[in-house]
């Protein structure tokens, strides 16, 4: 049975890219070993990682889809920022292991078969410009797919390095370029990881969402029942769903006049900040002259 995802994607694009990666990387592999390239070597270990990557991108994302359980409140969304930090960093440390590799061959240029390497190149490109095609969509909305796409987006360009580079080697005998094709690919690979492991982390580490914290603040406090707002919170659960918690000081009125101004404020933060969790908590005097984000000494009070 092939399973639909809600972003577009199915089983069956994943399976295809998984087997494309395999055969690829076999194919690789025997050219790098016949025609001496590192680059294509090196394109055979990433395409290997990739294969893994797309295997672990979509197990995560089947398990991200799950609902919400007793001992996971909040689902399990975070599966798929832990494999999309496993997938980058990955990918930067074999980039730095075969930038070491290429500058050890600039230094001692090796003798490399460029008719060889052009063809496995071409082939490769050809393979790897498909996969990316079959993720692309889900790339757009999803960190988890969106490092597995650029592991695959990365290989695309390296095979077309590798072309020019076996173009350069057939017919004009100049070997050096196949360690500098690596080593240039590599740098690329690091520049487009980096940003997803930045996030990634952020995310794991609670850090708080970009939003205008001082607008919000604002935008509360104008309803005609608040008075003050104080020990904001707002959080991740994935790059999508932002989960927002705040205290807000009103008069002391019935729990029947006081759900109509939650529901202002949860229309507020949903439709102008897009928030899509808000808890509030209504208090009367207490933390009145508190800070808007906590403090040590703040939270002992609670």
């Amino acid at each position: 049975m092939v399973l639909v995802e809600k972003n577009g994607l199915t089983g069956g694009r994943f399976l295809l890219v998984t087997v494309l990666n395999v055969v690829i990387t076999g194919f690789e592999l025997l050219g790098g070993l016949l025609s001496g390239s590192l680059s294509l070597l090196s394109d055979a270990f990433h395409n290997l990682g990739d294969a893994l990557s797309v295997i672990l991108s979509y197990v995560a994302h089947r398990i991200g889809g799950r609902h919400q359980t007793r001992q996971n409140t909040f689902g399990y969304r975070r599966v798929e920022i832990l494999t999309a930090l496993l997938n980058s960093g990955l990918l930067i440390l074999v980039s730095i292991g075969l930038g070491g590799e290429a500058i050890r061959r600039l230094l001692h240029p090796q003798p490399v078969k460029g008719d060889v390497m052009l063809v496995v190149a071409v082939v490769s490109f050809a393979a790897n410009l498909l996969s990316t095609l079959l993720l692309n969509k889900g790339a757009k909305h999803n960190l988890n797919i969106r490092a597995t796409y650029l592991h695959l987006l990365s290989d695309a360009l390296a095979s077309i390095g590798v072309i020019v580079g076996a173009l350069l080697i057939t017919f004009w005998q100049i070997s050096w370029v196949d360690p500098l094709i690596s080593l240039l690919v590599a740098g690329y690979i690091i520049y487009e990881s980096w940003p997803i492991v930045k996030q990634t982390f952020e995310i794991l580490m609670e850090g708080a969402p970009k939003l205008d914290y001082e607008g919000i603040a604002r935008d509360i406090c104008a309803l005609p029942q608040i008075e003050g707002v104080h020990h904001l919170h707002a959080w991740q659960i994935d790059e999508n769903n932002v989960v927002f918690s705040v205290h807000v000081n009103m008069a002391d009125l019935p729990l029947s006049q006081v759900e109509p101004v939650y529901r202002q404020i949860e229309a507020l933060l949903c439709h102008k900040y897009d928030v899509n969790h808000v808890t509030i908590q209504a208090e009367c005097h207490r933390g009145k002259d508190e800070s808007l984000f906590y403090k040590q000494n703040d939270w002992r009070h609670d």
